[in-house]
Formats: structure tokens, sequence, C-alpha cells
């Protein structure tokens, strides 16, 4: 019987796994089948407390990966396929085998969707990212391009006018998803364009492999042409990664975990933390504070259930 499990290895997982380990825990990692979560793609996060010149983003998870194991954190490259709770415990599927649990932190974290074109992954953190909020500040004074047509991709644009001398909003419809207000925004900014009936066929790239361009297919008329940009922001979503636990976790109509009484979640003993449960920031450190804040919930959890 296992104190605490954890789901996730990412920001939120790390931070709950050096909390439950000092409180002598001895937690398991179950690291699935993306060790280090969205963070292990992103070249230089400056925007992570503590680091005056920004970190490499696979550094920073294998250095809190390290933190977590001089405390006593175990971990295991498995994927959890299922949850079942049980009178005092949880019964984890992991990897074909039942195991159990006292106690689940769930920071399973969520994936941002692309467009699914060859090589996309290799380009990620290359001229290809999916948050303006992490790399916006690396493209000053160049063009840029955003896809989507919802709030998000609103957003996205709105914030990269503050660095980019170009922001080019590529829709594939005629009209902007995003709410009245939002799409007035984008409208009215000058520094924004909007490329309607649109979307990116292709990404080109340079000899250094950086994108240069995206080559563009009118949906309309089948007409293509190349358009100039140095990074392009996919703002078209997240899915969480919640698969495993559908029918035992309550989730919005999106598939987000929800909590009540912090990070509790409808099974005692079960919590959540991160980008699983939250589709508003997603950002590393509020990952590791909402991880920190799971591990403090599980402790006084596994407290009374020895009381």
């Amino acid at each position: 019987m296992e104190k605490v499990i954890i789901v996730g290895s990412g920001c939120a997982g790390l931070t709950a796994a050096i909390y439950t380990a000092r409180a002598s825990f001895s937690p398991l990692v179950l690291e699935g089948r993306e060790p280090g979560g969205q963070l292990s793609t992103t070249t230089l996060v400056e925007n992570f407390p503590g680091f005056v010149e920004g970190i490499d983003g696979p550094t920073l998870i294998m250095t809190m990966k390290a933190q977590a194991e001089r405390f006593g954190t175990r971990f295991a490259y498995s994927t959890v396929e299922a949850i079942e709770p049980c009178p005092g415990h949880i019964r984890v599927k992991v990897d074909g085998e039942w195991i159990e649990t006292e106690s689940l932190i769930v920071a399973s974290g969520a994936s941002a969707r692309y467009l699914g074109l060859p090589g996309e992954r290799q380009l990620v953190g290359h001229g290809l990212t999916s948050c303006a909020t992490c790399d916006g500040a690396f493209y000053r004074n160049v063009p840029v391009c955003v896809v989507g047509g919802g709030d998000s991709a609103a957003e996205e644009a709105i914030f990269l006018t503050r660095f980019a001398s170009k922001v080019y909003l590529i829709h594939r419809r005629d009209a902007l998803r995003a709410s009245a207000i939002m799409a007035k925004r984008v409208l009215d900014n000058p520094k924004i364009e909007p490329v309607w009936n649109s979307v990116v066929s292709e990404y080109l790239t340079d000899d250094a492999g950086e994108v240069r361009a995206v080559r563009l297919s009118d949906v309309k008329t089948g007409d293509q042409r190349e358009l100039e940009v140095k990074c392009v922001f996919v703002a078209i979503g997240h899915s969480p990664n919640t698969k495993a636990f559908k029918g035992m976790l309550d989730m919005d109509e999106e598939g987000y975990l929800l909590r009540h009484d912090g990070t509790q979640t409808n099974i005692p003993g079960v919590f959540a933390a991160g980008d699983v449960a939250d589709h508003v920031y997603r950002q590393a450190i509020t990952a590791a504070g909402q991880g920190c804040a799971a591990a403090l919930d599980a402790a006084r959890y596994l407290a009374n259930l020895e009381a």
C-alpha cells in the first residue's frame, strides 16, 4: 500500500513530490509517456522566479526531479489507465496491473492542440509554440502569426503586440469566434492583421531549422501563398490528460478536473493540481503552486486517516 501516488512529472507533479517526500511519505511518481510535461519541450523559461538569466525548460524539470529524489521520491515510467475508489484507499491501474494507495495526486497536465502538420513536434521551441505568455518576449520587432479564432487566439494576438512588429491572425473563417468585445479589440488594433479563410498547410524553415514562414491555403479558392513570420503561436485550445479518469472524477465539459475545498476532487483522497484542472492560467509557476497545495491537502487527509 502506497501512501502517495502522483500522476505526472511536470511542475505540479514534481512540486507535490518534493513536499510529500519531505513529509516522509516516500511518494511514487508515475511519469507517463511524456516525462516533464510541456515544460520539457520549452527551450528557455524566463518567467520562473529565481533564475535571473532564465533556465532551459528540460534543465528546470531535471533539477526539480533531482530535488524530489533527494528527499526519497521514487519514479516509474508508467502510465495510469484507470482508478477505482475503495474504502480507505484508491486502486490505480498502471500498465495493466492494479496497485493501491491511500492518496492520489493527479497532475497529468494538458496537451496543447497543434495542427498535425509534418515536422511539427520538432519545431516546438524553434519558432512554434502554444504559449504567448511564455515565448512572446523572444520575438521582439519581428512579424509573428497566431492561428485560431476564439477568445484565446484573440488574447494571444493582443498580448503579442507588445513585442512583435506585426501580428497576423490566421483564421479558417471570415469572422472571429471570439466574444464581441475581444473581436473588436483585435480588429481595432493597428498591429494585428486578420488573415481570413486561411489555414496553415506547411511550416517553412531556414538553414538553422527555425521557422521563417508559413504556407497558407485559402479554404475557398485553394490558392496558396507564403507568409513570412518568425514564430507561429497556435491557439486552438488544450486537451486535459484525463482520459484515464473519465467516469470516476468529476470534470467540466472540456474534460478539466473539478475541485472543491482546495485541490480535493469528488473522490476522497484524490487531489488535482496544475493544467489538468486549470484552463485559465496554465503557467509553470501556478502549476507548481497548485502542486504544493495538493501535497499539503494530501498530508492533512492522511493525518486524518491515521487519527
